[in-house]
């Protein structure tokens, strides 16, 4: 269905970049039908260098006659710039809006937007830079499973894919989306932990990476609850076990459980 679509991304940092970035690397689009608009010369000059899409600072000529917007600006952007691109979009054929500003409700976007314009939500992470992220779709009032079938399209490239209810959003950011940091603040100090004692830190951090890596294709592959692969690695009397009742000595569950719920409340608040 996207081959025939042509796409304006509006919005080019990080996750703006990598939509583009991932379309073309699967194939999904042909070079000239992306178009983007950046907030300066500079930063749509460096987009253009690194994809090959026209880029130009006006966010109203990109989204004019395209089939798909797709919103990647700041939360507290959200609303001025859909007010903005509202006259073109709203001209002649339907188009579907794609948002993924943390916070901010598809009834929000729809009302900026006015009319009948078709608004998907969706929260990706920053893994889907190197086609290993996590995408959560939820579809407003007024878009349809086809509407959802053409953003699942973008995002697969960039990695897993699901459709949620949109009251699980800010849940979503606080866990997949904001997770990756809390990921790397934990192989940092388990990486710390090899250079206490005695690992070179290249060592001890490519050691870390791997292993969470690994550890996580367990979880997916396997299909089996995490708790049940712990244990297969926590033997009687066995070092892990020392190793687990230390890190419970520091409440590292209910810290990290806390640190979602923290982060899923703020992102609560970013829309508003």
């Amino acid at each position: 269905m996207l081959s025939s679509k042509s796409i304006a991304v509006i919005g080019t940092g990080t996750m703006g970049r990598s939509i583009v970035s991932g379309l073309l690397a699967a194939g999904k689009v042909r070079r000239g039908s992306l178009r983007a608009a950046a907030r300066s010369k500079t930063t749509a000059a460096r987009a253009f260098a690194e994809s090959g899409v026209r880029c130009g600072t006006d966010a109203e000529a990109a989204a004019s006659g395209a089939d798909i917007v797709l919103l990647a600006v700041k939360p507290r952007d959200v609303t001025k710039v859909a007010e903005l691109l509202r006259p073109s979009i709203a001209k002649g054929k339907r188009v579907l809006v794609i948002s993924i500003a943390a916070g901010v409700s598809t009834a929000t976007i729809e009302d900026a937007l006015g009319g009948k314009v078709p608004v998907v939500r969706a929260m990706p992470n920053t893994p889907c830079l190197i086609g290993k992220g996590m995408t959560v779709l939820s579809k407003g009032s007024r878009a349809t499973d086809r509407d959802v079938a053409l953003a699942r399209e973008i995002f697969t490239p960039l990695g897993r894919v699901l459709e949620l209810e949109e009251k699980h959003m800010d849940t979503v950011t606080g866990l997949s989306a904001s997770g990756p940091a809390f990921m790397y603040v934990i192989i940092e100090a388990l990486a710390d932990g090899g250079v206490m004692r005695g690992l070179p830190r290249n060592v001890a951090t490519e050691l870390v990476a791997q292993m969470t890596l690994g550890a996580a294709e367990m979880v997916l592959t396997t299909g089996r609850h995490p708790a049940a692969l712990k244990d297969d690695v926590t033997t009687p009397a066995g070092c892990t076990i020392a190793g687990i009742l230390a890190l419970e000595d520091g409440r590292i569950r209910s810290v990290l459980a806390r640190g979602v719920e923290t982060a899923a409340r703020v992102a609560g608040e970013l829309g508003r």
